[in-house]
């Protein structure tokens, strides 16, 4: 579905991003993982059509889309689900949620009843200010809000950042279903290695603007050195 090649990403004279090449199949849950300052943020909104490429393409289904404006990339079925939830805090859940379908004319009362379902708790708060909820319901109402846009493939930034436990436990759990139930296509970036690579089908690591490892999510686990870098676990 998506190919990013030799995609470059300059802020003035730095160079965030130096030409990093992947792929994220149909259907699949692809991650990227690193510290902070690697790259990920950067190369998802790039993805998004938020920052512009310095080199390198984007294909989305065999279609060049590098140079696309965002807007027409979201009707495309590209979705970002940004880091920090950027929810709308004056307004209410149920409204939130109708601006994931900005680009939409048609009825949404069938996709806002299947998201309430993903989402129980975003239906008895409908009509909660949205920066009244907890962190965890705000990253619940961000996901729900980005798959008003009926995506092909939702980007998701950080999703467990400054999440309980077990509240990132439920997150990816929902994550997974969205995935497989749905058939959304994931592409996610995490610095919960451990959680992100139990989901993923594909997984790449980024170091300071490139990618240094690769492999499935199940291989990188058990890999010597992502255990020392990223799980706290001795070699």
């Amino acid at each position: 579905m998506l190919k990013v090649d030799n995609l470059k990403i300059h802020y003035g004279g730095i160079e965030a991003v130096k030409g990093i090449s992947f792929e994220v199949p149909d259907h699949s849950i692809v991650t990227l993982i690193g510290a902070n300052g690697a790259g990920k943020s950067s190369t998802l909104r790039t993805i998004a059509g938020l920052v512009k490429a310095s080199e390198g393409t984007i294909n989305l289904d065999g279609e060049d889309i590098t140079n696309m404006p965002s807007a027409k990339r979201v009707g495309k079925g590209i979705v970002l689900c940004p880091e920090g939830r950027r929810v709308f805090p004056d307004m209410t859940v149920l409204e939130n949620i109708k601006i994931g379908a900005y680009l939409r004319n048609d009825d949404l009362t069938a996709d806002i009843e299947n998201v309430y379902n993903l989402f129980p708790r975003l239906k008895e708060r409908n009509w909660q200010l949205a920066g009244t909820l907890s962190g965890g319901e705000q990253q619940m109402l961000a996901v729900a809000r980005a798959l008003m846009s009926n995506p092909e493939i939702m980007m998701l930034d950080e999703p467990s950042l400054g999440l309980a436990p077990i509240v990132v436990q439920e997150i990816f759990s929902i994550i997974k279903k969205i995935n497989k139930e749905r058939g959304t296509t994931i592409l996610l970036i995490e610095q919960n290695a451990n959680m992100a690579l139990k989901v993923a089908d594909k997984a790449y690591v980024m170091e300071t603007g490139r990618i240094t490892l690769s492999g499935t999510g199940a291989e990188l686990l058990a890999n010597d050195d992502i255990k020392a870098a990223y799980l706290g676990k001795k070699k």
